[in-house]
């Protein structure tokens, strides 16, 4: 299949794409975006490939870019070549890198999930910035987590700001949305430990009773857990503040308390 050059802001296609930056329309087309060279292989490279690659004109010339182009035109995608102002105007950014990818979007369900393909998995409920859920994804990926599960009411996992913050990590998760009245009797229909961060009855986060599979769960950024949810787990840890805060950022605490657990496992 061909190149299709367009030139016209007006365009329907780069007023569709363009739209999926808004929540509404991402979920409507159930498709977002994501931008970069990088981006896009790590995504190649994961299985999962762009419906439409938009490449902006005059860009330097990379293997890497060959290598997308070729994956999607050989499932039948879409690739266009567009001026960098008309580029910068689908992804909102002044300085657009050379390429950027339209997805559809994927997600599993608790069901499909295999609790034992990992010994750490994260969960976060009612997260609502996308930049502090991909940074969980990231730190997922870094760990070797089996995935993220998001509870209620959370952030687009698709949104830009979060596929960006993921650094490649949303194409490596496996991520599920669903409500706290069905997680918890999917996780204690098999083996599980529901893990975290607390003040209520816990103990040190440092030698705390670990076992795999091990779910860790932040909650809200600025409420935290809901106190029967924390009264649901089954290890409430608690983490020094040495300073003058009180908590620590709700991606930070994941990551701490995952890197805790992978080494209490590991060990």
């Amino acid at each position: 299949m061909a190149r299709r050059r367009i030139t016209g802001f007006s365009n329907p296609t780069v007023k569709a794409l363009r739209a999926l930056r808004e929540k509404k329309h991402r979920r409507r087309e159930r498709r977002f975006l994501a931008e970069g060279l990088r981006l896009l292989t790590d995504a190649r490279e994961n299985g999962r490939i762009p419906e439409t690659l938009v490449m902006a004109e005059g860009r330097d010339p990379h293997p890497l870019i060959d290598a997308l182009e070729q994956a999607v035109e050989r499932l039948g995608g879409e690739v266009i070549e567009v001026p960098v102002e008309i580029l910068a105007k689908i992804t909102g950014k002044d300085n657009p890198q050379a390429v950027v990818g339209a997805f559809a979007e994927w997600g599993t369900t608790l069901a499909a999930l295999d609790r034992s393909a990992a010994p750490i998995w994260l969960v976060a409920q009612a997260l609502r910035d996308p930049g502090n859920l991909g940074t969980m994804l990231r730190t997922g990926d870094a760990v070797g987590a089996g995935g993220l599960i998001l509870i209620d009411d959370c952030a687009d996992p698709f949104s830009v700001e979060a596929v960006r913050a993921s650094m490649g990590a949303v194409f490596t998760q496996a991520i599920v949305q669903t409500r706290w009245e069905g997680f918890v009797p999917w996780l204690r229909n098999g083996p599980g430990q529901l893990v975290a961060a607390s003040l209520r009855d816990a103990v040190p986060y440092r030698g705390a009773p670990y076992e795999a599979p091990c779910f860790v769960m932040v909650g809200n950024e600025s409420q935290g857990l809901p106190e029967d949810y924390e009264a649901a787990c089954d290890l409430r840890v608690t983490m020094p503040m040495r300073g003058r805060a009180d908590s620590l950022n709700a991606a930070v605490a994941a990551a701490v308390l995952a890197y805790e657990v992978l080494a209490s496992l590991d060990s």
